[in-house]
């Protein structure tokens, strides 16, 4: 059975166990820098408390009735990532709902730090349903590349080996599938300036030196670079940042909100943004303030409380691996759910939350039987870990290989088509309605605080419109009926 190996020790000389030093208890650490889990009293890395992060950051789960309402206003049933709570989070999807329903414009906008020239699986998790929501919802879609923040945050890395990997990493994102007639792909080095960068100093003004020690945990040594970035990270969720997209009309783009499916490690940059957008207006309209979806993480190979890296390659499967490169890997380093003998396997069965076979298939397989079938057969110990990983390798044999040959189609004028500063083509819901009040845009928003809910004073407002509306369709009513008596009389 494999254990759990600390990839970065696979270069060295292993440490006899009485010398070898011990980790200490520990929190989970989840920010936009680092994630890992909980070390216990036993000195083993427990998985990611997700339930924890909602409490602590202050979001909501997705629940059985949104779920719903997503299929009832798309008619998409929901994705397997939804069904099965790897995406678990959201930040006032609602009110992307709300609008989708009435047929007002929103977007999506989602991004990619370029560290390597290849990405990995768990980088294509959020592209992957970032394509699905597109597809649903027929919106207008932003993908930024931050290669200044690789550079920033690097002591080793230049400008321009970073732009290189922007490149490389453009196809990879490209090969998942979008449609460039509704994406925007830009590069944070080509594209600063004008009405982006109007907004990334818009947003850098209201951000103070020790909000963004205490959100991003920067000290006294940290360039001032990074301590900027999340003004840049931010701006890309206003469309007024896009005219070409957009329109010049900053009354209107400042309302129009966007959507933004990520790994909820980077939720303290929006939850800034928000807190921003919520303190700003233009010429009295209110900036409407980002709307996020969160995913889990898929965790590295070694097991469960880690996250895949792309400086260790033996940390994650990468899309551009071999069928036996991905075997091996899965083989040799995969942390197993397993007991340590087959008879005890047998006997007690194997753990799914921490097997990474197991794990990975919940985010590559879809079917749902089939997945059931798999963890209750492991669960009661008919299948083995040896089993288990046949049939993770054959499916992320599978999906890599299908991505590589769409990959291989991507060339250097793709990226250019991509990239180009052009008016975008959607369509939205095609059948809207406008029933539902406009919540975003009521008069006493600004008192309104980060987590998006309405005031008592809103809710007070809101009522009194709608009494106010249902004597006028009372009177009017009335007056048909009045109407219609008459012709019949006459």
């Amino acid at each position: 059975m494999a254990t759990n190996i600390n990839a970065e020790a696979l270069k060295e000389s292993p440490i006899p166990d009485a010398i070898a030093p011990q980790p200490q208890q520990s929190k989970q650490t989840v920010d936009p820098y680092n994630v890992s889990g909980e070390i216990g009293e036993d000195g083993v890395m427990k998985a990611i408390d997700y339930k924890k992060l909602v409490e602590e950051f202050g979001t909501k789960l997705i629940d059985d009735e949104l779920l719903a309402r997503f299929e009832r206003l798309t008619g998409k049933r929901p994705h397997h990532f939804l069904r099965r709570g790897i995406v678990f989070s959201h930040r006032d999807f609602e009110i992307i709902l709300d609008r989708y329903e009435r047929g007002e414009p929103f977007f999506l906008y989602t991004g990619r730090g370029p560290s390597s020239d290849s990405v990995h699986v768990g980088h294509t998790i959020p592209f992957e349903f970032t394509k699905w929501l597109q597809d649903a919802f027929d919106v207008p879609l932003v993908i930024m590349m931050t290669d200044d923040e690789k550079y920033l945050f690097s002591e080793k890395r230049s400008i321009r080996e970073v732009q290189g990997y922007c490149n490389s990493n453009a196809k990879d994102i490209i090969a998942i599938g979008f449609d460039p007639k509704k994406t925007f792909i830009f590069s944070d080095y080509q594209f600063m300036g004008g009405a982006f960068y109007e907004n990334v100093t818009r947003l850098s003004k209201h951000i103070t030196l020790n909000q963004a020690r205490a959100i991003f945990g920067f000290d006294g040594s940290t360039n001032i670079g990074k301590i900027h970035f999340g003004a840049i990270q931010g701006a890309s969720s206003w469309a007024s940042s896009f005219p070409h997209i957009f329109g010049d009309n900053e009354k209107e783009t400042v309302a129009i909100p966007c959507l933004i499916p990520c790994a909820i490690d980077q939720d303290p940059y929006f939850r800034m943004t928000r807190d921003v957008s919520a303190r700003l207006n233009y010429e009295g309209t209110k900036y409407a303030k980002p709307s996020l979806i969160h995913s889990s993480f898929l965790p590295a190979l070694q097991g469960p409380g880690t996250k895949m890296s792309a400086s260790i390659d033996e940390s994650a499967i990468f899309m551009r691996d071999t069928p036996n490169q991905i075997k091996n890997k899965i083989n040799k380093y995969a942390f197993s759910g397993g007991k340590v003998s087959q008879e005890e396997h047998r006997a007690e069965g194997g753990n799914t939350e921490v097997d990474v076979a197991y794990q990975y298939l919940k985010f590559f397989l879809e079917d749902d039987e089939e997945l059931e079938k798999i963890k209750v057969s492991y669960e009661k110990g008919d299948l083995l870990t040896g089993e288990i990983k046949a049939i993770c390798i054959k499916h992320l044999q599978e999906y890599v290989a299908a991505f590589q040959e769409r990959r291989a189609k991507v060339d250097d004028e793709a990226v250019k088509l991509f990239m180009q500063t052009r008016p975008l083509s959607w369509v939205g819901n095609p059948n809207p309605t406008r029933t539902i009040p406009i919540r975003e845009k009521t008069e006493g928003d600004a008192e309104a605080g980060g987590d998006g809910k309405l005031t008592k004073n809103q809710l007070k407002k809101l009522e009194k419109q709608k009494q106010i509306e249902a004597k006028k369709a009372q009177k009017e009513k009335e007056k048909a009926e009045a109407a219609a008596a008459a012709a019949a009389s006459s």
